[in-house]
């Protein structure tokens, strides 16, 4: 009886790993086909109709928008709320263009504002770590990056189903960048930067606290992930602050790289781990507070607090 049931637990899983996989091809198929203008307007449209339907992302937005903005209006909150919907709209529509992308078009979509920083950067021949987070089209800009002739190792964290990771992980490395899992492959990351490579690290989202330390995040304690103050301390790569925005008014993006902020290292590893986390964390939040309509509302951000032993903890990740 059992084993019946399991079996039947397993069949049902399978079946709707399947159709979302189905889904999402046909989604990416469909918005692919369009015109790209077509397809970022039809995007927007699919964001907001599934905002509509869960309303539990429509209120971790909201609470996410007060808690950070707390002196602002509510019509100014929820025009923010809105206006992030709508960015992740866009990304779906330049995310299902990406194999349109070439050599030949990607500066009219995509064009480079404070490259030099990130020239400067390569130029020292340690590697560079780029620090990103969810703001923009953040997908296209690994993706146009590579296209310029820049390609990174990429750390992702895997999609639960395996037929949709397949499906999105194909999109990703069509300009010829790499993917690498946060769960085992941290290794790789070491192994690119010592080459004299490009690492690329998402960094603005929730990490379970015994990954991560508590910095303040928007006046609120955030566990961050203390990856790339370590990987850089480790390995000596130079850290650059990169990512896209959309220009409203020129009907394209922006990949802006910021100037190299200023990290500590002292013979103290753990405390240069903390505090480069925090100075990390203090650069995003100026640049959400520049474009908060285009960063990603709706993750639970501040979902764990500290406990007071533990807000100084630095964490071991796994990275030798």
């Amino acid at each position: 009886m059992l084993i019946t049931r399991l079996t039947t637990v397993n069949s049902w899983a399978a079946w709707r790993q399947q159709v979302e996989a189905w889904i999402v091809a046909a989604v990416l198929w469909g918005l692919g086909r369009l015109p790209r203008w077509w397809a970022r307007r039809l995007g927007i449209v699919l964001a907001g109709l599934l905002a509509l339907v869960l309303p539990r992302l429509r209120r971790v937005g909201r609470d996410n928008l007060t808690a950070a903005f707390p002196e602002a209006p509510a019509r100014v909150r929820r025009r923010l709320l809105w206006g992030s919907v709508a960015n992740l709209g866009r990304l779906l529509g330049e995310f299902a263009h990406l194999p349109t992308v070439h050599a030949g078009n990607v500066a009219e979509l995509v064009e480079y504002e404070g490259f030099e920083h990130f020239a400067a950067a390569q130029a020292q021949g340690r590697g560079v770590i780029f620090f990103t987070g969810h703001l923009g089209a953040w997908e296209l800009s690994a993706y146009a990056h590579a296209v310029y002739g820049y390609p990174l190792t990429i750390l992702v964290r895997p999609i639960d189903n395996s037929l949709v990771d397949a499906i999105v992980t194909r999109y990703r490395v069509g300009s010829g960048n790499r993917v690498v899992s946060k769960h085992r492959e941290l290794r790789a990351l070491v192994a690119s930067l010592r080459r004299g490579e490009t690492v690329g690290i998402l960094a603005d989202v929730h990490v379970q606290p015994q990954y991560g330390v508590f910095c303040e995040f928007f006046g609120r304690p955030a566990s961050t992930s203390p990856l790339v103050a370590r990987l850089a301390r480790r390995t000596g790569a130079a850290v650059v602050v990169g990512y896209v925005v959309w220009d409203a008014a020129r009907k394209r993006h922006r990949l802006i790289v910021e100037p190299p902020p200023v990290l500590v290292q002292t013979a103290d590893e753990a405390f240069d781990v903390q505090e480069n986390t925090v100075r990390l964390t203090r650069c995003w939040e100026a640049i959400v507070r520049r474009y908060p309509d285009q960063w990603l509302w709706i993750h639970r951000r501040w979902k764990s607090q500290p406990l007071p032993a533990t807000q100084r903890t630095v964490p071991a990740d796994g990275v030798t």
